[in-house]
């Protein structure tokens, strides 16, 4: 009996994401606006490709995360997973918050208007406590549990109309940041909580030890293709018949669907081509994600003291130049981790072996 596949595409993607993202930090910061030519084919299928980057974050944060979280023998509060989550969501809030902070003006006794409002990492450690009170409040269904994130999902990429302009003003503007677009955060819980919910639902819905990938594979293109083409036709049809004139609203501006098609589209790709990703640097960069990220932040928005390259060469590159300067860009924010995590574990190696002698 054949064991079953090991899982090298999650690692794969959450490297590739990583990496996508940097150099979408890099060129869409330093490029000047006059190359900025969306009837140029090779801009504009870049600035498509950097638009499924933080769903693909997003979604693949949630498949992995709840993939841990199920895949432990003790279920319930018992789950030492639980508490892992919890400690990741603080480390992220804190990450989040120290890398907008700007040292010369808090100094001074003020605080960067860019500080109190979420990124990234604020929502991606609040997801992760999302996910875990779910786990706990529906945990009594077991592998069901995955049909409430769906329904969630859903309902966060169908509702987004009727959000998307809100602004809480009853609420303090660095709370109501964190809730939808309109509140000037450059991320907010929704709706790319939405994501995360339906990475979840995967999580719950995928068999890790099944020994069938390119059938998933397959199955996540031709819904992948399904959603990108076809999902603003079928919401249409849902309103024809409902008289729901919401659904006509998301259809008419179906980013969300679309993206998670695009989503799809590339889980399916790297699924196809598991046995080919165990080689290479991708696990590793896969499991450095947050030490990059934090690394990328210093280097190109200069994180507490504000000398990054963003202050200095903002929008004044060309397009030869971004891309050459966002490939080297990608290779030192890398390197700086992993050489920096090599030599971090020969010089623990090196005091155990001193102290042992």
């Amino acid at each position: 009996m054949s064991s079953a596949p090991r899982l090298y595409f999650i690692d794969a993607l959450r490297a590739f994401a990583i990496l996508m993202m940097l150099q979408g930090h890099f060129i869409s910061g330093l490029l000047d606006p006059v190359f900025k030519d969306p009837d140029n084919p090779i801009y504009s299928f870049w600035l498509y490709c950097r638009g499924f980057t933080a769903p693909v974050f997003f979604t693949i944060t949630g498949w992995v995360f709840t993939f841990l979280l199920l895949r432990t023998k003790m279920q319930g509060w018992k789950n030492p997973r639980i508490k892992k989550g919890l400690k990741r969501t603080l480390e992220l809030l804190a990450w989040g918050y120290v890398l907008r902070l700007n040292l010369p003006m808090l100094f001074e006794g003020k605080i960067n208007n860019s500080f109190l409002y979420p990124d990234v990492l604020q929502i991606i450690g609040l997801s992760l406590s999302f996910i875990i009170l779910i786990y706990i409040i529906f945990g009594f269904l077991k592998r069901w549990t995955g049909l409430i994130f769906l329904v969630i999902g859903l309902l966060i990429f169908i509702s987004e109309p009727l959000y998307v302009d809100l602004t809480f003003p009853e609420l303090p503007n660095y709370l109501a940041a964190y809730l939808t677009k309109a509140n000037k955060g450059v991320f907010y819980l929704f709706p790319w909580l939405g994501y995360v919910c339906m990475g979840t639902f995967i999580a719950y819905l995928f068999n890790p030890k099944t020994e069938q990938l390119w059938a998933w594979g397959l199955g996540f293109l031709a819904l992948g293709y399904w959603l990108i083409n076809r999902s603003s036709a079928f919401l249409i049809d849902i309103e024809f018949f409902t008289g729901l004139e919401l659904f006509r609203k998301v259809a008419y501006n179906n980013f969300l669907f679309i993206r998670l098609g695009d989503v799809f589209l590339l889980f399916g790709i790297f699924i196809l081509i598991n046995d080919y990703l165990k080689k290479g640097l991708w696990t590793r960069i896969g499991s450095k994600t947050l030490e990059i990220y934090v690394v990328h932040y210093f280097i190109f928005y200069g994180s507490l003291f504000g000398i990054g390259l963003y202050k200095y060469f903002k929008y004044s590159w060309t397009f030869p130049l971004s891309i050459i300067g966002a490939l080297i860009f990608m290779v030192v924010c890398t390197a700086i981790v992993l050489v920096d995590d090599r030599y971090r574990e020969k010089m623990f190696t090196f005091l155990g072996r001193k102290v042992t002698k």
